[in-house]
């Protein structure tokens, strides 16, 4: 049987107590509840020093002479004792937690007055050590969760669901507050991503991925894709890559604007029987009828903006059927052949509108010296209102053997260049997997440098029905 401690005070009121109370005579505390004070020897380290096995409790040795070989020990404090003087004590710092608010006080909160739980908090139970030596009614009114910095989804899914109801976006980063119209949250300031960043669309057995790159501030180009039917019922697939002229006015609404108009042309064109090659130049015109109207909006009007140029644009488009592949562009945005069985020999489809190529087909330049030059890409042909001319190109093909037409800007081929070159770098599945593929020949051109925008569709040859997709 345990002997009751001496006590000179009560634990509960603090009054003095006489020798052998057992009860408090101010309170009436039964002092018999109070544990004896245990006989063990707890171990402390405190700058080096560890008690020595076996002392008698409360006795410690006194700090090394020496410090211990590999050591670094600290200078002794102003009593000349080893141990260094404490920079603080732990009565010169308000306590805080890691977020820097004060920690709440020792003694907790009764159980009739729970603290309010904040608004997008989350919080979780406390584990209790002894759940059996307290009453039910403690835990139904106790609170039960801790304080965290994460937005609570119970809380912040109302204001977003408000958001979303009332036809805004809702912020990527709070999930919570409304976007505004340019682009930040009203609740917590971030800028959200634009859309056109990075794009990525299937549609049946074509698609196409657009990135913003690595260099430009924004993605200024633009696709569309599609299928339809012919007249016949054959299937008919249709891509669509428009690269906006940086040094022009809105080059982003130019390459929007034409690939939208085209691939409108075309999907309405083809199952009324136009011929292809002929619905795809009817399409590179009413692309450029699209840019030549944004010149006259009254954002780019001369009178009020005598600066500004007019919004310029380059194209490049695909119409693949069962039998026959056309393609046409203005421009220097391309379209090569990759066929499956990759012994065969891969082609370029398209001659670039560019100083370049006119140094080369003039004689006055090789190839190699050509686009070595710094006026290489400087275009010569383009969509828009100051163009001198408008020259749709267009050219018919008919492979032997199936394959993937790509139709890309020169974000991608300034990696590829040669049709040898473009070959190797597109999956040997890419005439079942275009989406997948699409997306490696992006990451090819992010990896070599990403200094523009890069757009790329893919177009199984021979055209796959209407409805089939990536394996």
């Amino acid at each position: 049987m345990s002997q009751m401690p001496q006590l000179s005070a009560c634990p509960s009121c603090e009054e003095p107590l006489e020798s052998g109370d057992r009860f408090c005579g101010a309170c009436g505390y039964d002092l018999s509840a109070v544990p004896e004070r245990p006989q063990d020897n707890p171990t402390i380290t405190m700058n080096g020093s560890v008690p020595a096995q076996g002392a008698p409790a409360g006795e410690y040795p006194g700090p090394p002479s020496a410090p211990p070989v590999g050591a670094a020990w600290p200078a002794p404090g102003p009593g000349g004792a080893g141990a260094p003087e404490a920079v603080h004590l732990p009565t010169d710092l308000p306590g805080t937690d890691s977020g820097g608010s004060a920690l709440p006080p020792d003694t907790p909160p009764p159980p009739s007055a729970p603290p309010a739980t904040a608004a997008g908090v989350r919080f979780d139970r406390p584990r209790q050590p002894d759940r059996a030596a307290v009453s039910p009614e403690i835990y139904q009114t106790q609170p039960d969760e801790y304080l965290l910095q994460a937005p609570d989804p119970r809380v912040s899914a109302e204001p977003a669901a408000e958001a979303a109801g009332t036809g805004g976006k809702v912020c990527v980063a709070c999930r919570a507050g409304r976007v505004d119209d340019d682009g930040y949250c009203e609740n917590c300031g971030h800028a959200q991503p634009r859309e056109r960043d990075h794009m990525e669309q299937e549609s049946g057995p074509v698609a196409a991925v657009s990135d913003r790159g690595l260099r430009h501030h924004r993605n200024e180009d633009a696709f569309a894709i599609g299928t339809t039917a012919l007249p016949d019922g054959s299937p008919a697939s249709v891509a669509i890559v428009c690269d906006g002229v940086s040094s022009a006015t809105r080059p982003d609404d130019a390459s929007a604007a034409a690939s939208k108009a085209a691939g409108e042309t075309l999907l309405a064109a083809l199952p009324r029987g136009t011929h292809p090659q002929q619905a795809m130049h009817d399409a590179i015109l009413a692309a450029s009828r699209a840019v030549n109207s944004l010149a006259a909006e009254p954002a780019t009007a001369l009178e009020q903006a005598p600066h500004q140029n007019a919004p310029a644009c380059t194209i490049v488009g695909a119409v693949v059927t069962s039998g026959l592949l056309i393609v046409g562009w203005v421009g220097d945005s391309r379209a090569y052949w990759v066929p499956v069985d990759r012994s065969a020999p891969p082609a370029r489809l398209t001659e670039d509108d560019s100083w370049a190529a006119q140094m080369v087909a003039a004689g006055l330049m090789n190839e190699a010296e050509a686009y070595a030059d710094e006026r290489a890409h400087a275009i010569t042909g383009w969509l828009g209102a100051d163009a001198y001319e408008l020259e749709p190109h267009t050219a018919a093909f008919k492979p032997d053997r199936p394959g993937v037409v790509v139709v890309c800007t020169d974000g991608l081929w300034n990696y590829a260049e040669a049709a040898e070159e473009m070959a190797r770098v597109v999956p040997l599945d890419a005439a079942t997997q275009p989406l997948h593929s699409a997306r490696v020949l992006v990451g090819h051109a992010l990896d070599g440098g990403g200094h523009d925008n890069v757009t790329v569709a893919l177009v199984p040859f021979p055209a796959v029905p209407q409805g089939a997709g990536s394996a």
